[in-house]
């Protein structure tokens, strides 16, 4: 009998010793929107060939989610983030809402979408993992290169019917003003992105998309004691030890391919926000989207696509290395990668190996180019739907298949490239990682963050 309780005993305390050892101090999401499969392939090659692979790609756990909304096969970002961020699956077009009809807002008398429509009883609000991180007195932060109050970031600390409802949304992130959510209790701690209009009064002359209601939140957000940036040079220049935000751009922040000087780069703004973060002794929870990738993908824009998904696996890169300098090994740090859905560009044809990415396919056997049935030339890119398919096709040539501007044919003709229904792949290392894999619901990735965390 002894001898059995010494085995529980021992049994108890090495369960307790290894789940000490996976506990996730620190966490950190990265979201690349739109990232799918083949974008990620096409980035591989693009920048390492075929033999080589993305920074992120060596992450040891590798899953593959399924991303379909409450209602609907094929997911936008709102809710695909929302699944990730509260465990539950959300409608089209909403915000962090369980069971909420999409409102689209109000014009104001501006003619600004500033009035919210959702009316009462219209779903309601799980908590967020960010707002789950924020309740254990750990430090949160958002970053995107997308307007702060886009579908993506919104989802990590915000609410709301309908994705458009910017200034709404804008409204909720700015500590004891009307409409805050106060289950971010003093405020996020470090906020990144654009759209700075959802944050200014309206001025007909200088910020004709500015707030009706006059307030100026961003002056708010310097009174309740955060350093507020709008440049690079800003953001380098504040110290650790005040919440941050910084807003770098009137809309969203500028393509990695032709990026103003002032704006910061996401590895850049990664490594300020771990900076500002790891300070706090309970750890934190931090979300960093590239979500450019998903802009080019729907501008048919392959070259710009694949230059966003480099871009942002180099702020993974920086995290990686941060992180690694600060908890050697990943022992409490988790490190999720994911994208929130598809987009429908394809591989397309038998380019020979070696071949450019972007350029036209060349035979294996020839190296000369391969023509279609109708005796044309075609880039092993295409998208499934979009604006860019011509009634009769012309030839292609390299010179202008990997420009910076080119955009790429489609099959069916629609108004815009959408997104695909396809499962998207999600890489972890670091504490709790380990259950990170087989085919699983985007919802999951909640419940294993939040496990991984002890939230």
């Amino acid at each position: 009998m002894k001898m059995i309780r010494l085995c529980a005993l021992l049994a108890a305390a090495c369960t307790s010793q290894a789940w000490a050892q996976t506990q996730a101090k620190n966490v950190i999401f990265f979201l690349g929107d739109g990232m799918g499969p083949t974008t990620i392939t096409a980035a591989r090659i693009y920048k390492y060939k075929e033999e080589g692979l993305l920074n992120f790609e060596r992450l040891d756990r590798v899953a593959r989610i399924k991303t379909y909304s409450a209602d609907a096969m094929v997911t936008d970002s709102a809710p695909s983030m929302g699944a990730y961020m509260t465990g539950v699956k959300i409608n089209n077009d909403v915000i962090s809402l369980k069971d909420a009809r999409p409102q689209s807002p109000g014009k104001d008398a501006n003619g600004n979408p500033s009035v919210d429509r959702c009316g009462e009883n219209n779903g309601s609000a799980p908590m967020t993992i960010l707002e789950l991180a924020k309740a254990k007195g750990k430090a949160v932060g958002a970053i995107t290169t997308t307007e702060l109050t886009h579908a993506t970031p919104a989802s990590t600390f915000a609410h709301a019917c309908n994705r458009n409802a910017v200034y709404t949304i804008a409204r909720q992130i700015v500590p004891g003003g009307e409409g805050y959510n106060a289950r971010l209790m003093e405020g996020v701690d470090v906020l990144m992105g654009g759209g700075r209009p959802y944050f200014t009064p309206f001025d007909a002359a200088a910020n004709p998309k500015g707030r009706a209601d006059g307030r100026d939140l961003l002056a708010e957000f310097k009174a309740r004691g955060y350093f507020v940036a709008a440049t690079r040079g800003d953001m380098m220049s504040a110290l650790p030890n005040r919440k941050f935000v910084g807003i770098y751009a009137d809309s969203h922040l500028d393509y990695a391919s032709v990026r103003k000087p002032t704006q910061p780069t996401l590895a850049e703004m990664t490594a300020k926000s771990i900076e500002l973060l790891a300070r706090n002794p309970n750890g934190f929870f931090l979300m960093v989207e590239g979500g450019k990738i998903d802009h080019a993908l729907h501008d048919s824009n392959a070259k710009n696509a694949l230059e966003e998904v480099v871009d942002f696996d180099n702020a993974i890169q920086t995290a990686l290395d941060r992180m690694r300098s600060i908890d050697p090994g990943l022992e409490h740090t988790l490190i999720v990668v994911t994208a929130d859905h598809d987009h429908t560009m394809v591989m397309n044809g038998y380019p020979k190996r070696g071949n450019p990415i972007l350029g036209i396919v060349r035979d294996v056997a020839t190296g000369q180019p391969a023509l279609d049935a109708d005796g044309k030339t075609y880039t092993t890119l295409v998208y499934g739907g979009g604006p860019n398919r011509p009634e009769v096709r012309a030839n292609v040539d390299d010179a202008c298949a990997q420009a910076l501007d080119y955009k790429q044919e489609t099959g069916v003709r629609l108004a815009g490239e959408g997104h695909g229904g396809g499962d998207v792949k999600l890489y972890a290392v670091g504490a709790g990682s380990a259950p990170f894999k087989g085919t699983i619901e985007n919802t999951r990735v909640f419940e294993l963050m939040k496990a991984a965390a002890g939230l």
